[in-house]
């Protein structure tokens, strides 16, 4: 048996309890074979027993896991389950520092390491622990913007947690990690907080329109100074812009067509447009 009493301390028991003592063992001896099935308790690996005898914890730890030995009638045991637990917080209203009524859950993931101190000293240490949470969130929310909340909860969170870990140390708990679900706020505040989104929107849109206008005009200052060192650039430049919008609409187009354009063309020049009736 893992967990015998070889090596249990009977120090400080008292004449009483060394009396006590021996009665207890002659009574399982008297009553053996029957008693050892009463005595031998199982222990769960996921599971530590605090043991008491006469009211006193036995060798100041907790036994287990495997088989333990039970002295019928001074010994008690409570078994303490060391897996992680979840616990919920519910809804919380919380009044934040901006005066926003908000209502904020969140869940704390935490275990027992020290199951002595979980029994001897707290009554019910799940529901201290719960409570706890519960009043933590509050103090640490309470002392927040809205913004704060809505865009640090993961800095909240670390907050609370280390805030719970410390307080929770004596009672033998160790606060593994805790998250906040869920920030909920009236649906007037949504609605403001919606319109404030939208008009912060309209707002960098005109100025990125101003900006994209004001490039522009650059480009197009700098693309006139260009085309005024050569005309022949700025005429081609129109006939591309013609054909560009013939291209996409499906329609007869009538523009002039200054006459110097077709100088240079094929050698005809305005005084050779008057000689040609003479040679006829």
């Amino acid at each position: 048996c893992g967990g015998a009493h070889g090596g249990i301390k009977n120090k400080g028991l008292g004449v009483c309890g060394w009396i006590l003592l021996f009665l207890s063992f002659l009574l399982m001896v008297i009553t053996f074979p029957i008693s050892i099935w009463m005595c031998l308790k199982i222990i769960k690996e996921y599971e530590r027993a605090v043991v008491f005898r006469l009211g006193r914890i036995q060798a100041d730890k907790a036994k287990g896991p495997g088989l333990i030995l039970i002295l019928p009638c001074i010994d008690v045991f409570v078994k303490v389950d060391l897996r992680t637990v979840t616990c919920n917080i519910p809804p919380q209203e919380i009044l934040t520092r901006d005066s926003v009524t908000t209502q904020v859950d969140g869940v704390v993931y935490y275990r027992i390491y020290s199951a002595v101190s979980a029994v001897a000293n707290v009554n019910d240490v799940h529901q201290a622990t719960f409570l706890l949470a519960q009043t933590t969130l509050r103090n640490v929310l309470g002392t927040r913007t809205l913004s704060q909340i809505l865009a640090g909860r993961e800095e909240i969170a670390h907050s609370i947690q280390t805030l719970l870990d410390d307080a929770t140390e004596l009672w033998g708990i160790r606060v593994a990690r805790v998250e906040i679900k869920d920030v909920r706020i009236p649906v007037q505040l949504q609605r403001s907080m919606a319109a404030e989104a939208e008009a912060t929107r309209e707002a960098r849109a005109k100025v990125l329109a101003a900006e994209g206008e004001m490039n522009a005009s650059k480009a197009l200052k700098s693309a006139s100074m260009v085309l005024a060192e050569s005309p022949a650039a700025l005429q081609l430049r129109y006939l591309q812009t013609l054909a560009t919008v013939a291209t996409e609409k499906n329609s007869t187009i009538v523009f002039p067509l200054p006459i110097n354009m077709l100088e240079g063309i094929d050698g005809i020049t305005y005084d050779n447009h008057k000689k040609v009736p003479n040679r006829a």
